[in-house]
């Protein structure tokens, strides 16, 4: 009897244990998320947290929470930033920016897609942050050289108070008596040059607010470019690998996720959202004008289309003729991209298979490959040193150096991944996430394609006001005991909601990209709302459609696939023991 009571009082207590790990656990993320969203501390350092607090809370032992901060998925982000350090040391990425303005032309519309071509293209393999800061400036080259300066319109202001004055003067002029004849003549004459001064007053006016229209145009359309650009890879931004770190969290088993097949869904969307938010922005700046297709351009248009085209041209003979650096660049960047994506490209055999099943992921490959880059030399090497003995033991100078690396390589990102991971084995460890997915029944009924809808919505409402990277590592958990209950694929959730944090258009607080075009001063809030508002209806819109056709075969979500039919049960199987087992030892007694 007593050995009973000691048996159950053990049970009830580890019971007492478990549910104290899940109000913890939650204590936790519920820190983080305030932290996160309020920037008290930075964001960084909030990532750390759980080295802290998990292991003095008893949620998770620090042998278990550090090595979350350096998982492969880490070092496939590692390696793109390294890549990216040494396209950026090289001027690489500035030469491709000036060759695609040179060949999609100098007209407006045409400029604005070859910005928004080239950032999207930059932030696929390039931080956003760093692809809108590298071109912003040429936007602007290209917006003097189109416009002159922008402070312009303050002299052509006092040109209209010059002009209407002098009409108020010409009212005011009195008649010579001798010329009293001539009275009713020069009132004609006089009539005239009013109408022909308010003709040039209006046509000035239409100028500079077409001006002002493409101005805005030009910088709105970058940082929009480089959060679409951004989603194409999965090292492009930082909620993809999140998303690929915690299914190996929570879905060992699940391997349809790597570098090709997320290329295969996600470079067509971009493309289609691209082409969508370039037709939207260029009409409603003025960059096309449906009422105006046959209007004959002014001369003073002309001319400057073609200023424009030599400041393109100008900026582009200044970097010289190709480096041996920049070829080699090119071609490592080549490479890298080409070997992550046939690794396991999954509708053919990769170069993977050559090799022990599970051994290489795409962390494998992406280091392989940016190694190479600290002992590539970065000029020509010359075979007659091998020859002649007299020539000078100079050191060559590679790719990249490391000093050069740390200077550059953005570390606080891969601490934000490590704490994201982090939290995610915790609420899996703690019991947390099936305390979260019993309170979804009532969402239960939702079906999947609003479940879609509604879930990108709301993520891209919040992550307007917080981190993309906060954002996700808040919803996933949430999104993918959803799923479970749903009996849904889980990435049929998850995906959505990961995209769904770049799509943050609206304020200028919402992505790093926004703030820095903000911050040149020729864009308001509400310019940015009235164009995003629209975007991000858009790229809603497109994702439903993206997940409902050409991502169902890619990422077989049509049905509920095994590694997560493992996980429903040990989440179901779990939930009932607890609750049944005090029960159970009462009723022995």
């Amino acid at each position: 009897m007593q050995s009973l009571i000691r048996g159950s009082w053990r049970e009830s207590t580890n019971i007492e244990n478990s549910s104290c790990q899940e109000g913890r656990c939650l204590y936790v993320i519920l820190l983080m998320a305030l932290y996160w969203c309020t920037e008290a501390l930075p964001l960084a350092v909030t990532a750390l947290l759980p080295i802290v607090l998990f292991p003095f809370l008893g949620i998770l032992p620090s042998n278990k929470v550090c090595p979350q901060y350096f998982l492969d998925t880490n070092f496939l982000f590692l390696s793109g930033l390294i890549m990216a350090s040494a396209i950026e040391e090289w001027n690489l990425h500035r030469r491709i920016a000036l060759r695609v303005l040179m060949l999609v032309g100098v007209q407006p519309a045409r400029l604005i897609l070859g910005m928004m071509l080239t950032t999207s293209f930059l932030s696929m393999w390039l931080s956003n942050t760093a692809s809108t800061a590298m071109m912003l400036p040429i936007a602007n080259a290209i917006l003097k050289s189109l416009f002159g300066e922008k402070d312009t319109s303050k002299n052509m202001n006092r040109e209209h108070e010059e002009i209407q004055a002098s009409l108020q003067q010409n009212k005011l002029y009195t008649v010579p008596t001798e010329m009293q004849f001539l009275a009713s003549t020069e009132d004609k004459d006089l009539t005239e040059e009013k109408e022909v001064a308010s003709d040039a007053l209006s046509d000035l006016k239409k100028e500079e607010e077409y001006k002002t229209n493409i101005w805005k145009g030009f910088l709105i359309s970058i940082p929009y470019a480089a959060s679409i650009g951004g989603t194409a890879t999965l090292t492009g931004t930082a909620p993809n690998l999140i998303l690929l770190g915690q299914l190996k969290s929570y879905f060992p088993e699940c391997d349809v996720v790597n570098f090709g097949s997320w290329f295969m869904f996600a470079f067509p969307l971009m493309l289609i959202f691209l082409l969508v938010g370039w037709l939207w922005i260029s009409i409603l700046y003025g960059g096309i004008n449906l009422r105006g297709w046959r209007t004959k351009k002014s001369n003073i248009r002309v001319d400057a289309e073609a200023r424009a085209r030599e400041v393109i041209k100008e900026d582009y003979q200044k970097l010289g003729p190709t480096k041996f650096a920049e070829q080699a660049i090119f071609f490592f960047f080549c490479m890298f991209a080409i070997m992550l994506f046939s690794r396991d490209p999954k509708f053919i055999p990769g170069w993977a298979s050559l090799f022990a099943p599970g051994f290489i992921s795409d962390a494998v490959t992406g280091i392989t490959i940016v190694i190479i880059l600290f002992f590539f030399p970065s000029q020509k090497p010359s075979f007659r040193w091998w020859f002649d003995f007299k020539a000078p033991n100079t050191e060559m100078q590679p790719l990249l150096t490391w000093r050069k690396a740390q200077e550059t390589v953005p570390w606080n990102i891969i601490l934000l991944l490590g704490g994201g991971f982090a939290m995610a084995k915790g609420c899996e460890e703690s019991g947390l996430s099936v305390w979260i997915g019993g309170r979804l029944h009532p969402l239960e009924g939702v079906p999947p394609p609003v479940a879609v809808i509604l879930i990108t919505i709301v993520i891209a409402l919040f992550t307007e006001f917080a981190s993309n990277t906060a954002t996700i590592i808040i919803f996933l958990p949430v999104l993918a005991e959803l799923a479970i209950r749903l009996k849904v694929n889980p990435l049929y959730l998850m995906i959505p909601g990961t995209i769904g944090c770049s799509y943050a258009f609206m304020l200028p607080v919402s992505t790093p990209p926004n703030s820095i075009a903000f911050s040149s001063g020729h864009l308001m809030v509400k310019d940015m709302a009235r164009t995003g508002l629209l975007m991000n209806l858009m790229g809603v819109l497109l994702l439903s459609l993206a997940m409902n056709t050409w991502a169902k075969s890619i990422f077989q979500l049509g049905t509920f696939p095994a590694w997560a039919n493992i996980h429903a049960e040990n989440a179901t199987s779990l939930l009932p023991a607890v609750e049944n087992v005090t029960f159970s030892a009462l009723n022995k007694i």
